[in-house]
């Protein structure tokens, strides 16, 4: 009994936690009737950190490749950058508090698209994997 429970158990957290590229779930309002070739990438920064402008750089690739996609500097708490899909990006927003510390948050991504036939109304292209999260989890 205790072996079958555990083997039921495993199987169990194998399911959840599989390295499926996309979950079970599907945003039927997000989703478009023709396959896109870039989306939107959208970049979450701290709010109300500092009165001092965020450098945020998107890159192609790994950080070590210095492939620099695009660059802002801002002082809002979104971006939304055009991306090509089923491309790697690295993405870094560096910010400056008022007594001259530096932080870097880093994150990537890569967004991918996914034909969906079943989940919603009528067949469509659900592109997920294109938010980026850059919010200072600690800052001493």
């Amino acid at each position: 009994m205790r072996t079958s429970f555990k083997i039921f158990l495993l199987i169990a957290f194998a399911f959840c936690f599989s390295c499926e590229e996309q979950g079970f779930i599907v945003k039927c309002p997000e989703c478009l009737i023709e396959e896109p070739l870039d989306t939107d990438l959208t970049v979450k920064l701290e709010s109300g950190f500092s009165r001092n402008l965020v450098h945020v750089d998107i890159y192609e690739g790994n950080l070590e490749d210095s492939i620099l996609y695009d660059s802002y500097i801002l002082s809002g708490d979104l971006i939304n950058a055009t991306v090509t899909l089923n491309k790697d990006y690295t993405v870094t927003a560096t910010y400056t508090s008022d007594d001259g510390t530096t932080y870097v948050a880093v994150d990537a991504v890569t967004p991918r698209v996914k034909y969906e036939k079943d989940q919603c109304d009528d067949p469509c292209f659900y592109v997920y994997d294109k938010k980026v999260d850059l919010r200072l989890k600690y800052t001493k």
